[in-house]
């Protein structure tokens, strides 16, 4: 939409549609259509198309914002007092979202120019963490990548309720163990 600011009733529209968008994405994925997203707003088809000329359009807009935010946290966590529990928390909450919001592994996938940006704070939150060591040293940050995309993609197939979050948490468990240096403690 250019350079001009927004009028204010149009800004409104464009953040309750990327709300809208958020919500829809995280719990049905890429797949819901526009008009869902639309009536999930309390708006118009036309109104998001004016915003987001394709569904692509508002998906990367709503990845661009989620992708942001987890490596500012990262950053932030990076920062902390302790590395260790910085690092392994920073995993806990990515399988908790990738749990919750069932688009986590398109999210990814088209994060485009921000996933370097996400891939450097999990850089950071991992060197720390092994400068301190909590965690192997001989892990890189691909490995991290790879093993965080087998997390998100297997908490996602475990199934709702407690029995489900037993086993996201078992798997969290796992990985965890796995990436701690020997004798650390967890």
């Amino acid at each position: 939409m250019g350079d001009r600011p927004l009028r204010a009733d149009a800004r409104r529209n464009r953040e309750k549609v990327v709300r809208a968008a958020r919500e829809a994405f995280a719990a049905s994925g890429y797949g819901v259509p526009l008009d869902e997203i639309a009536a999930l707003a309390g708006v118009g088809p036309g109104t998001v198309y004016r915003h987001f000329p394709s569904k692509e359009a508002l998906f990367e807009a709503v990845v661009a914002a989620r992708i942001r935010d987890l490596a500012d946290d990262a950053r932030r966590r990076a920062d902390g007092a302790d590395p260790g529990e910085a690092f392994f928390g920073f995993l806990g909450r990515l399988a908790g979202e990738a749990a919750a919001k069932r688009d986590m592994p398109d999210a990814i996938e088209v994060a485009g120019a921000l996933r370097q940006d996400i891939f450097e704070a999990l850089d950071l939150l991992l060197r720390h963490a092994q400068r301190a060591g909590a965690v192997r040293g001989d892990i890189t940050a691909p490995d991290l990548i790879v093993l965080l995309k087998g997390l998100i993609l297997s908490v996602q197939d475990t199934p709702q309720g407690p029995a489900g979050e037993a086993q996201r948490e078992r798997l969290l468990a796992v990985l965890a163990d796995g990436l701690r240096s020997p004798g650390a403690t967890g």
